[in-house]
């Protein structure tokens, strides 16, 4: 799946190009990847969480959302060169922008710290960047997906909200609010995250598109969380995503408005007012 169209081949993106490290039996990769992963008291999954990375990840950025038990402890004897970073603010979008500042790779990968992530499909992410993509985003809902942690409520909210998403923005989602995503760094300095929430996913989703970004949906299966609750609140965050939608979309209206105008003209006003 393709949004829009234009080939990540910008001449930076292998800087740091060294040794190759085989990812899969087909393939064999130079740009470092780093891994992020907002935990808040996540120290039960993070066992199963770490279990399935793979062992070429250049680096694991762990954001410790304040936790008051052991998850800084337990990543760090699950993974010991990895890099904690404390998050100032709250929410999940103000995790993630802090664990993006952070990362030194190439390439990153947002995996979420409730378990519900098989962190074995990173290569499929990785190589649909390094074949072109500039943005691999997951879909639990594209062929060879899957979801085990959806009501049927969240099921339909996320569809009726991709489908005015696509509509409104000519994207071609089948998944709006999934937290499982890849994109070369250079993307953040044209997504410019701005949000602190739940709503961070969808955000990035519209802006990517806006753009001009290459996007490919990667299946994805998402498994339940294993211990612990959520904090996602359907209602509440459902209408926070629509805020975003509205938001973007007013946005986009303004810059039409403001690139249709002609400058003479704008200067002839001006001389008659």
């Amino acid at each position: 799946m393709s949004s829009v169209l234009r080939p990540a081949t910008t001449g930076d993106q292998y800087r740091t190009a060294g040794a190759y490290r085989p990812v899969s039996s087909h393939l064999a990769i130079a740009p470092p990847v780093s891994v992020v992963i907002p935990a808040m008291n996540e120290a039960e999954n993070l066992p199963y969480v770490f279990k399935t990375l793979p062992d070429w990840i250049h680096e694991v950025v762990l954001v410790d959302g304040n936790s008051t038990d052991d998850t800084v402890e337990v990543a760090r004897g699950l993974w010991p060169g990895v890099k904690v970073v404390k998050q100032q603010g709250k929410g999940k979008g103000d995790a993630l922008i802090t664990g993006f500042e952070a990362c030194s790779g190439d390439i990153i990968v947002m995996v979420d710290a409730d378990g519900s992530a098989d962190g074995q499909e990173i290569v499929s992410y990785v190589s649909a960047l390094v074949s072109g993509a500039d943005f691999a985003k997951g879909s639990r809902f594209a062929n060879g997906g899957g979801t085990d942690d959806m009501t049927f409520i969240r099921k339909l909210g996320n569809r009726a909200l991709c489908a005015v998403v696509n509509r409104k923005f000519g994207a071609r989602y089948t998944d709006l609010c999934y937290g499982y995503n890849a994109f070369w760094r250079h993307c953040l300095d044209k997504i410019d995250l701005d949000c602190t929430g739940f709503e961070v996913e969808t955000l990035m989703n519209i802006r990517v598109v806006k753009a001009g970004l290459k996007v490919q949906e990667i299946p994805s299966h998402e498994y339940l969380r294993i211990h612990g609750t959520s904090n996602l609140r359907a209602v509440r965050d459902g209408f926070r995503v629509l805020d975003v939608i509205l938001k973007e979309r007013s946005n986009r209206r303004d810059l039409r408005r403001r690139a249709g105008r002609s400058p003479m003209l704008d200067s002839v006003r001006g001389e008659v007012s």
